[in-house]
């Protein structure tokens, strides 16, 4: 809601005469909350019902946080804009201020992320991994209500919602790369609507565009989705790219993961970073999780 309330307050900077109403969409990911994403399957949990009132015309435009964008979309549909990207790491909030790094085994963290388990229990085995689920405000209230020592959720939602004062810790790009396209507001219309592409376009940022582009190339190239822990970065530097990328068991180990510095010619650096991954193996970790019925390793179990 604070997505769509904020592209539409834009929209009317750009055009005082548009008339902007909002309609809410519960979508599959909204409605299911006592299960792990991963375990819900399928693509288009946040995206597919709110897809679906566009290509039906009961909206016109569509807004989405890039990170639940299917790589692949209905054909009559495109994203118009992609917004400037906010803070995209990851960040820590305690319930008794202590830090992430200070945490003693056993002690509980939350998240609705496999990729931030991983990358979580690549650092800290000893610590137990709490699914939690719901929206922003939700989460944090869950540390205290299920007794968590913390919970790790994305900086930029943090942010927008007034909860900037409770991050103890951000998380390095080091410590956890975030999510593909985290961070992104997209704002989808339809192919064809002439009427609106101009003024959505308005909003673009392309800098954001092209990198948020190669992580999504990263992305397809492997596929999996959100039921295999994947993270893919990409940002300006020094005249051309850094990307930052891994794939990781969701237990924490093995992890693959790779750094590009250089220029960028097209979208295609995505797919390299990912074939350069598969073959040390990043394939194998992709098989071993889609295949089976994959639970988590007890706490003390972990190799």
């Amino acid at each position: 809601m604070w997505q769509a309330r904020h592209v539409a307050g834009l929209l009317a900077t750009l055009d005082s005469g548009i008339d902007v109403e909002l309609k809410i969409i519960k979508t599959q990911g909204d409605r299911i909350l006592d299960a792990p994403l991963a375990k819900i399957g399928g693509k288009g949990l946040f995206t597919k019902e709110i897809e679906d009132a566009l290509l039906d015309r009961t909206i016109d435009i569509a807004v989405h946080s890039m990170k639940d964008v299917p790589t692949e979309m209905p054909k009559d549909l495109i994203l118009g804009a992609i917004l400037k990207r906010e803070d995209p790491r990851d960040v820590f909030i305690s319930r008794d201020d202590r830090s992430i790094h200070e945490l003693a085994d056993g002690q509980k963290i939350g998240t609705s992320s496999l990729r931030r388990r991983a990358f979580l229990l690549h650092q800290f085995p000893g610590i137990e991994v709490v699914s939690i689920r719901g929206n922003v405000d939700t989460r944090v209230r869950k540390i205290e209500t299920e007794n968590l020592a913390g919970a790790l959720l994305a900086a930029a939602g943090i942010i927008r919602m007034g909860f900037a004062g409770k991050i103890k810790h951000f998380m390095t790009v080091d410590e956890m790369i975030p999510a593909i396209g985290q961070g992104a507001i997209g704002v989808q219309i339809r192919k064809n609507d002439s009427g609106l592409s101009d003024l959505v376009a308005s909003l673009d940022d392309s800098e954001t565009r092209r990198c948020v582009m190669v992580e999504r190339a990263f992305l397809m190239r492997l596929g999996g989705g959100c039921q295999v822990p994947m993270a893919a970065y990409c940002e300006p530097h020094a005249g051309g790219v850094k990307l930052e990328a891994a794939v990781t068991h969701p237990d924490g180990k093995p992890i693959y993961r790779d750094c590009y510095i250089g220029p960028l010619e097209d979208f295609s650096l995505g797919v390299m970073m990912a074939d350069k991954l598969i073959d040390r193996g990043a394939d194998q970790v992709l098989k071993s999780v889609l295949s089976s019925d994959w639970k988590p390793v007890p706490v003390g179990n972990m190799i």
